[in-house]
């Protein structure tokens, strides 16, 4: 989304319905029929917009697919409550619960089997982990504790190998076991939130 379009949708709200509209037949597409269906003519047709509208919106079909992945149906999302293991392990919950929505999971895959030779592909996934990890690191924020790119795989690339990798269930005891490994070798690096008693 062009950040014209981006600001515009924040104050518009037939904008913003339109892009939930159009979003929405897309998860549908990727769904029933996979990546290759989503092309702008068969969306166009299916939600009655213009392919300009959809340009406008989205310049490139990878574009279209980050988007689809950062405003995917909502998944229970951490609040910032507890302690940085019970925020990890709740992050990692909900990066699951994403990835088992079909549309996501296609979007996700399309971008990575097209990343090594097409750079929008490489862009829509660079931008999307950076989204993510960002908004990790704001929940992380309070603890004094920031992770950096490297420890963002070590504490999500195992759900994504069990997911399509090995294709084995991400258990809620594996997603435990990633966040106490990960709060154990992440030292805050500032002063700890105090929890408020009442």
């Amino acid at each position: 989304m062009t950040d014209e379009v981006g600001a515009a949708a924040r104050t518009d709200p037939r904008i913003e319905r339109t892009r939930a509209h159009v979003l929405g037949h897309a998860r549908e597409l990727l769904t029933t029929r996979g990546p290759d269906a989503v092309t702008y003519t068969e969306l166009a047709a299916r939600a009655r917009v213009t392919r300009q509208t959809l340009y406008r919106h989205w310049p490139s079909r990878e574009r279209l697919f980050m988007d689809l992945l950062l405003e995917g149906p909502p998944t229970e999302y951490p609040d910032g409550s507890g302690t940085p293991q019970q925020i990890a392990a709740a992050f990692l919950r909900s990066l699951r619960a994403g990835m088992e929505a079909q549309a996501n999971a296609s979007a996700l895959m399309m971008l990575a089997a097209q990343a090594d030779h097409d750079p929008q592909s490489d862009q829509a996934l660079n931008r999307l982990v950076t989204n993510r990890r960002d908004a990790l690191n704001q929940l992380l924020a309070p603890f004094g504790v920031s992770v950096d790119a490297d420890e963002y795989a070590r504490l999500c690339g195992p759900v994504l190998f069990r997911r399509f990798i090995s294709r084995e269930p991400v258990t809620d005891q594996f997603i435990e076991d990633l966040a106490a490994t990960f709060t154990s070798s992440s030292a805050p690096v500032g002063p700890q939130r105090k929890e408020h008693r009442t």
